[in-house]
């Protein structure tokens, strides 16, 4: 028992240590309203065997933001989840906004976030392939439903299996990473899944994705607004003007008590 509880002690310290080091660029205040398109499929993966799961889009209702998380309009919000091995979040939460590479939080079931590599591929798939009628409320044709499907189950490929040689080597109904890891899945449109896999190059049209991140609960793959984003690298830098001016500021302080 004294084992058992050390240990968990150990994990949420990691996981603390974790959610402090990796940078965070705003909050999301929304809360999960329910299902844009979606359908059913079994899944292996994120600590599954065999679980049959609606798969598509999530809708939320976004009332507030800070930082990036300002510049998502609020109102309804569609987003896919990337964190199979949690559950979704219900209620009002405040929503960590991460780059996409970063994700998903916390990292213990992958041994880390995605990459950047992932991350591409990702961007490109939401580029090429995401159509916003899935989130549009109302009601939904059966084959809406159907690329709903196989779009989360394309976007659950890329998080959680080894990147292959080529993206020619994604296959939705196999699992092809050794070990715990991996993804498969059954009962849906696999064709479809595969060949948008299989079409990403880095020639495609990309979308400026970001991790919605909520310890505990699932992390919501979204698409910011185009066009509206500064630069990571702007950020940071402008991150430590600030910090440089408020201490100068107290250096100044100091020196005129002193």
């Amino acid at each position: 028992m004294i084992k058992k509880c050390i240990f968990a002690l150990v994990l949420m310290t990691l996981i603390v240590l974790e959610a402090s080091a990796t940078p965070i660029y705003g909050t999301v205040t929304m809360s999960n309203t329910g299902y844009g398109a979606k359908d059913t499929m079994t899944i292996w993966g994120g600590g599954w065997n065999g679980l049959t799961v609606y798969a598509g889009v999530f809708l939320f209702n976004k009332t507030a933001g800070t930082g990036q998380g300002g510049l998502l309009n609020n109102g309804t919000i569609g987003g896919f989840c990337m964190d199979l091995s949690e559950y979704l979040g219900s209620g009002s939460l405040n929503y960590d906004v991460l780059m996409l590479e970063d994700g998903p939080r916390p990292t213990t079931f992958l041994g880390g976030p995605m990459g950047q590599q992932k991350a591409a591929f990702l961007a490109e798939l939401w580029g090429r392939f995401y159509n916003p009628v899935w989130a549009a409320g109302g009601t939904y044709t059966s084959q809406q439903k159907s690329d709903a499907e196989a779009f989360a189950a394309a976007v659950w490929e890329i998080v959680y299996e080894d990147l292959p040689a080529s993206s020619g080597g994604w296959n939705v109904m196999i699992d092809g990473t050794d070990g715990s890891r991996g993804f498969r899945a059954a009962n849906l449109d696999y064709q479809t899944a595969n060949n948008w896999l299989h079409s990403l190059d880095g020639t495609g049209v990309t979308a400026d994705l970001r991790s919605l991140s909520y310890i505990g609960l699932q992390d919501m793959l979204v698409s910011m607004p185009p066009g509206v984003i500064p630069e990571p690298a702007t950020i940071a830098f402008a991150a430590i003007g600030f910090t440089s001016l408020v201490l100068n500021r107290k250096n100044l302080k100091f020196k005129a008590k002193s």
